[in-house]
C-alpha cells in the first residue's frame, strides 16, 4: 500500500522567478526519494510524487502546502490517491497501480477544494475529506507568517515554542500567536487521525 500526490501550484505564472518555489520543492521531494523514481516536476508546474508507507502521505502534502504557501501569491492543489502499486518503472509518470489512478482521477475533478483524497475505504474517504474541507477554510488563508510557522513546526515537532522562537528571532508568544492562527495543534490531531485510521484498515 502505497501513497501518490498529483500536484500543480496555482498562481505560479505570477511569480518572476520559478526557482523560488521550485527549489524549495525539489528540497522536499528528495528528501522522500530520487527523481525520477519516486518524483517528478512534469510542464514546469505540475508534480507527482510516490510516497510509503502510505500513512505518511496526508503529512507530506501539508508540509508541501506550507511550503508553498510560505511564499506570497502561491498555492498549490494536490489529489491523495492510496493504494497498490502493480506496476514499477524507472520513472514515476511510467508506473500504475491504484494509487496513481485514484490520485490522477481525483486531481482532474478538484474545483473547489486544494486538497482531497481518494482511498480503497469510502468510509474514511469520507471522514477525511469532509475533516479537509473544514481545515482548508485555515490553511487556503495561511499567510507567508502562518505557513512558515507551519513548516517550522513540522520539521522540528519536538522543538518548543520558545526553540522554535530563537530560530525565527521572535518571541516564545509571537510563535504561539502564529501557530494559532495558522491551526496548527488541530492539523497536527486530524493528520493523526488520517494515520490511525490508514494504520486501522491497512492491517485490519
Amino acid at each position: 500500500m502505497i501513497g501518490v500526490i498529483t500536484g500543480d501550484i496555482v498562481n505560479s505564472r505570477k511569480v518572476a522567478n520559478p526557482n523560488e518555489w521550485l527549489s524549495k520543492l525539489k528540497i522536499a521531494f528528495d528528501g522522500i526519494g530520487a527523481t525520477p523514481k519516486t518524483w517528478e516536476v512534469i510542464r514546469g508546474d505540475s508534480f507527482q510524487v510516490e510516497i510509503t508507507p502510505a500513512d505518511d502521505t496526508l503529512w507530506k502534502a501539508l508540509y508541501i502546502k506550507a511550503l508553498i504557501k510560505s511564499i506570497a501569491g502561491l498555492d498549490v492543489r494536490m489529489a491523495i490517491g492510496i493504494g497498490t502499486k502493480t506496476h514499477d518503472a524507472p520513472k514515476i509518470s511510467e508506473a500504475n497501480g491504484e494509487a496513481f489512478v485514484r490520485s490522477g482521477r481525483l486531481f482532474d475533478q478538484l474545483k473547489k477544494n486544494t486538497l482531497a483524497i481518494k482511498s480503497p475505504w469510502q468510509n474514511l474517504d469520507r471522514a477525511i475529506n469532509m475533516c479537509l474541507e473544514l481545515a482548508l477554510l485555515t490553511m487556503d488563508r495561511w499567510t507567508p507568517n502562518s505557513a512558515e510557522i507551519m513548516v517550522l513546526s513540522m520539521e522540528n515537532p519536538g522543538k518548543t515554542q520558545f526553540e522554535l522562537g530563537n530560530i525565527l528571532k521572535i518571541s516564545q508568544g509571537r510563535v504561539s500567536e502564529r501557530q494559532q492562527r495558522a491551526g496548527y495543534e488541530e492539523i497536527v490531531k486530524m493528520e493523526a487521525y488520517f494515520r490511525e485510521l490508514v494504520q486501522q484498515k491497512a492491517n485490519g
